[in-house]
């Protein structure tokens, strides 16, 4: 039997490969250029195999394009400028897959074995049995991937235009939203340094770039698909247009669905002016398909502070337009209307707000005797605590996570701050994963996640044994710096909801701390002790902050709004005064029945006895006015 013996001198790599070669089956010897010789031949003892070792072609080798080979006089070198693809391993006995080879070479008999001769500076020979000795084939070297010498000679300037050229290619293929989240602009500028116009010479507004306008619109055509009661509202009150005349300004997430809303309101009859409510929810190229349709946005993602508040201005303070209906989400807007331009209230009809806390800034203000217009209050909707809180946040939490830190949830201890409805979603969605979800609550009542299998607790039960930590209160100051400095190394910590009051985030920007940003709105905040743990979206809302949501709820949130729109423009005057008002019932069941269809679902009707016993119309409201799942102004802290 053969015995081969592994040197002690030469390189490190030269020993691996030889006993690889000792592990390997014969036709994998073979693919490594190390030859068997016949059984009965003497002890054979290889020294000194000089580091270009090279394999010959054999019958596994596929065919190498010309343009990838770069031979000299002493041997070949395999070079290629893309990615070097891994042959498939071919094992003994197995039949040669000849499509690989349509010129095959043969390789030499196991009777000759392979040397290296001084004399023809390292050209290779094979000595046969009768000590003949044979030229052996023009051998050829694989370039490996350690030997990087070739590929830094590319000039670095070509290579990163080529990717950043197929990276944008690939996304504006995709049709993906999730493209928003990853794109990069070569382009640094601020976009209020920016003289941008559209195609028809409209300079009215300030976006990252209007060149992305053509991948927002597709964008907004494929949400178009899954907003039916939008999409049938625009339909059938185009020619009567309900906001001849209203002119909305808004501040939302500029988002694709966002988009369809402002689109419909325009066919309504409204003029829109629109701004972002979320610094890092903007999605640029559908921002940029509005500005060409004509629309006056200001928003782009990665806004700063004081960006924010500046797009805000610029949609209210123009001279000569004087808005006289506001859709708000979260309060901002209105707030700056109140603190800079008071008078404008003078001429506004009324304000629409859909999230927590903006509906809670409402009521502080009606409570003070501050409010001096009607707004309607869509987030306590049923409609809306069902759909947009309940299963948009079901899906999207799992989205967000995912994207940002690839976390597996199945084991993870996740301790979730808040069972209101967003709660429920969140907790619904981790517990279906095999997460192990504690909760913290304030109602012993109206939520109790018990009965639905939970484990209710204090924060401070479970702060030092948690992966993931996630609030959706509503409230300020849920997650303080105590809380934050018991956390385990890797804690994941975000927020579900809209504010960024929940996190205490200040605290943590503080000398002793280091922050690292490692991807697009992911930080490690790193202790002193090496402890660190990892903040999305720097306490923002995580869904839109660093996924999508999904569009079929956002459209009933959507028609809830418009039609809330319609009713305070259109309401004969005394309708309403100065306060918070709910969605009627039947309104509120009219926007459910519009999405029925897209499931091929059917109602049952009322027989007349029924509906009399019932003491209902046949036609609904099926519920009474004063139902609903929860209030922000009695249960605000639960989410």
């Amino acid at each position: 039997p053969l015995e081969i013996k592994v040197p002690e001198s030469g390189g490190r790599e030269e020993r691996h490969i030889l006993q690889h070669c000792l592990k390997s089956s014969t036709c994998e010897i073979a693919a490594m250029s190390v030859q068997v010789v016949a059984a009965k031949m003497a002890e054979v003892e290889l020294k000194d195999v000089p580091s270009k070792e090279v394999t010959p072609e054999s019958p596994l080798t596929p065919k190498t394009d010309d343009k990838g080979i770069v031979e000299n006089e002493s041997n070949a070198v395999v070079t290629s400028s893309t990615t070097p693809t891994t042959e498939p391993t071919v094992k003994a006995g197995d039949p040669s897959p000849g499509f690989l080879t349509p010129n095959p070479i043969k390789m030499p008999q196991a009777s000759a074995m392979k040397r290296i001769d001084p004399q023809q500076n390292g050209g290779e020979a094979f000595v046969n049995r009768d000590g003949t000795v044979a030229e052996a084939p023009r051998l050829k070297k694989i370039q490996f991937a350690d030997q990087k010498q070739e590929f830094n000679k590319r000039p670095t300037k070509i290579g990163r235009r080529s990717l950043s050229r197929s990276i944008s290619q690939s996304s504006t293929d995709s049709y993906s939203s999730a493209a928003s989240y990853t794109d990069s602009s070569d382009d640094e500028t601020s976009p209020r340094d920016k003289q941008q116009k559209n195609s028809k010479g409209n300079g009215d507004f300030c976006i990252k770039n209007i060149k992305q306008a053509d991948f927002g619109r597709r964008e907004i055509e494929i949400a178009e698909q899954e907003m039916p009661a939008l999409m049938a509202l625009r339909k059938r009150a185009q020619g009567e247009k309900p906001l001849a005349g209203a002119k909305v300004v808004g501040c939302t997430h500029i988002t694709a669905q966002t988009a369809v809303l402002m689109e419909t309101l325009s066919a309504l009859g409204a003029q829109c002016r629109w701004a972002a409510c979320n610094i890092y929810s903007t999605q640029n190229e559908v921002a940029a398909a509005l500005a060409e349709g004509g629309f006056s946005v200001f928003a782009w993602k990665g806004e700063s502070e004081d960006d924010f508040w500046w797009c805000i201005d610029r949609c209210v303070n123009l001279e000569g337009w004087q808005p006289n209906m506001i859709l708000d989400d979260g309060g901002d807007l209105t707030h700056w209307i109140y603190k800079k331009y008071p008078n404008m209230f003078k001429k506004i009809k009324g304000i629409v707000e859909e999230s927590v806390t903006g509906v809670h800034r409402l009521y502080q203000l009606s409570k003070a005797g501050k409010l001096c217009v009607p707004a309607m209050n869509v987030n306590d909707s049923v409609t809306k605590q069902k759909f947009d809180n309940l299963y948009c946040c079901r899906e999207s939490i799992l989205d967000g996570l995912k994207r940002t830190t690839d976390v597996m949830f199945g084991g993870k201890q996740v301790v979730v701050c808040g069972y209101g409805e967003v709660g429920k979603g969140c907790c619904a969605a981790l517990k279906a994963m095999g997460s192990i979800v504690y909760v913290t609550e304030i109602d012993p009542i109206s939520h109790c996640p018990i009965m639905d299998g939970f484990r209710l607790v204090k924060l401070n039960e479970v702060i030092r044994q948690v992966d993931i930590v996630i609030t959706c209160t509503g409230n300020k100051n849920v997650v303080v710096r105590e809380y934050l400095d018991r956390m385990k190394n890797g804690c994941i910590v975000c927020n579900m909801g809209h504010s960024n009051t929940e996190i205490d985030v200040a605290s943590l920007r503080t000398p002793e701390l280091t922050w690292e940003r490692v991807r697009s709105q992911v930080d490690h905040v790193i202790w002193p002790d090496g402890k660190r743990i990892v903040l999305l979206a720097e306490g923002r809302l995580l869904n839109l902050s660093c996924s999508t949501v999904p569009t079929f709820v956002l459209s009933i949130t959507a028609t809830t709004q418009a039609l809330a729109l319609i009713e305070l423009y259109n309401a004969p005057e005394g309708r309403y005064k100065q306060d918070v008002y709910l969605l009627p019932k039947k309104m509120d069941e009219y926007v459910a029945s519009l999405h029925l269809p897209t499931f091929d679902a059917h109602l049952t009707e009322l027989s007349d006895e029924q509906a009399k016993y019932l003491g209902l119309n046949k036609n609904g409201p099926f519920k009474p006015n004063y139902y609903r799942l929860r209030t922000s102004s009695d249960q605000f802290n639960t989410t």
